[in-house]
């Protein structure tokens, strides 16, 4: 899950990399009109989280989509007030059996994001065995919604559990503080991120770290291609992210390729649930016209470049509206009065339907807008920070 807040002024992550761009014709995805995808997390009736933000996306971009609530509200709890409830174990387990008994339970890619418990968390971990072991092929991204920025959404006992799947999955997109809970290892340097990725990677064959703050020890040790176009003072104002391709069971290393990108103002949800759909939907393991990108950094980049252009129009939408609509936060102020925080919340739902044009677009390679390979991740000496 991703959460992007606060940006510099300059948004353009180094567009001057590529000067010439080769356009290299990318067929649309999907490929096969029988590649539907089973997405499992949360529901609002009002705005854009979990599977609001992922299912009309993923249908954008050619997708059909069965859809199997985790949760019911009124809206996102970022708004203090809601309403609804949470879809039992008995009840996820019920509606699984009834697909599977009349045939329509064979997606060929699986995804899941929120969900609510840990008996809830076991119905979809042995639903994920089941769809693994009739399809060895499925392709299932797993979006292990903990928390985020050293806090955590769910209870304590999910996270043995979120482990346990880890082996089911063929992509997984935690946030920093999502790898540092699987992982138990804390990410303040390269040795540290290295040591992550190689725990996940033991069962995992690729790995997004969907957002990493640009802290001074990143910094440090980003190739100067992957640099922000800003003065250090400023580097606090951008995120990494950072995905790894990895075959399970060998000891090569991985390849790794990241890309830093300017944070947006305001606090935004639903923002991550949009990035997994999108790097599901463009994820084609079995592409072979790609140059310089594996089939895991090619979705990642159109997932990324999208996720941030959706932000960009949300966040343009908001600046407009009128003063009392867009305030800061301030929890103060929001305790004593709080329409203060539903209308801003409600003014920084993500623009989906205005932004479909941006979801649409049909992602090639070589475009400025690639991942860039981290040729040396495995093997360059780590700084010493002053």
């Amino acid at each position: 899950m991703m959460v992007i807040e606060s940006k510099p002024e300059n948004d353009s992550p180094r567009s001057n990399i590529l000067e010439t761009p080769q356009l290299i014709p990318h067929s649309k995805l999907p490929l096969d009109s029988s590649d539907r995808i089973l997405s499992i997390q949360s529901h609002v009736a009002y705005g854009y989280v979990g599977g609001k933000a992922a299912v009309f996306p993923l249908q954008c971009i050619g997708y059909d989509v069965d859809v199997v609530n985790t949760v019911n509200f009124s809206n996102h709890t970022g708004y203090a007030r809601f309403a609804g409830t949470r879809t039992s174990a008995e009840e996820l387990a019920s509606i699984f059996k009834s697909m599977d008994e009349t045939g329509l339970l064979a997606p060929r890619r699986l995804l899941t994001g929120y969900i609510p418990n840990a008996a809830a968390l076991e119905v979809i971990r042995n639903l994920a065995q089941k769809l693994k072991s009739d399809n060895p092929h499925l392709i299932y991204l797993l979006d292990p919604v903990l928390g985020d920025s050293g806090k955590l959404y769910v209870s304590q006992d999910v996270i043995p559990i979120y482990k346990g799947m880890l082996s089911f999955a063929s992509i997984i997109t935690p946030n920093w503080f999502e790898v540092e809970t699987l992982t138990g290892v804390r990410l303040r340097s390269l040795s540290a991120l290295r040591d992550a990725l190689s725990i996940l990677h033991k069962q995992v064959p690729h790995v997004v770290i969907s957002s990493i703050p640009l802290q001074p020890w990143l910094s440090e040790v980003l190739p100067q291609i992957m640099q922000p176009l800003a003065s250090t003072e400023n580097q606090k104002g951008y995120l990494l992210c950072i995905c790894s391709s990895h075959t399970v069971g060998t000891s090569s290393p991985s390849t790794v390729h990241a890309r830093v990108v300017p944070l947006i103002p305001g606090y935004f949800s639903g923002v991550g649930d949009l990035f997994s759909a999108l790097t599901l939907g463009h994820f084609d393991p079995s592409s072979s016209a790609l140059h310089s990108q594996t089939s895991l950094s090619f979705a990642v980049a159109a997932a990324l470049h999208k996720t941030h252009s959706i932000l960009e129009l949300t966040n343009a939408f908001a600046a407009r509206l009128p003063p009392e609509e867009c305030t800061a936060t301030d929890d103060e102020l929001d305790a004593a009065e709080p329409v203060r925080q539903l209308r801003r919340m409600r003014g920084r739902e993500l623009r989906l339907v205005q932004g479909q044009d941006i979801l649409r677009e049909e992602w090639r390679e070589g475009q400025g807008r690639d991942m860039y390979l981290w040729g040396g991740f495995w093997n360059s000496p780590e700084p010493k920070l002053t």
